[in-house]
């Protein structure tokens, strides 16, 4: 099992139009199968720490290329994401392996 955060940071002033977008992308995945359940968190500016930031977190059984044959993105979620481009500076991307108690080691 993979925790999978995608953080953008966002043009100032716009982490929270940009999480709200991210929030409606996740979900059209979602919708169509792609993927589980998901959070989105964000700063703006009132909180300390790093500002115009947005985390999108899920979590999924197997890492998959999103361009692997006869897989179909959902309209919706690339009509979003082009909207969400506009409106950041830069993205990436973590990969995380949960541990599970039968990777426990003693």
């Amino acid at each position: 099992m993979y925790i999978i955060r995608r953080w953008y940071k966002t043009k100032p002033g716009e982490a929270r139009r940009v999480a709200t977008l991210v929030h409606k992308q996740a979900a059209a995945y979602r919708d169509a199968g792609q993927r589980s359940e998901f959070r989105v968190s964000y700063n703006g500016y009132t909180l300390p720490g790093e500002q115009d930031v947005v985390c999108l977190e899920w979590t999924d059984e197997t890492l998959q290329t999103p361009t692997r044959a006869g897989h179909t993105l959902p309209q919706a979620a690339l009509e979003l994401g082009a909207e969400v481009r506009k409106l950041i500076e830069s993205q990436r991307i973590e990969f995380l392996e949960m541990l599970t108690p039968e990777k426990f080691q003693e």
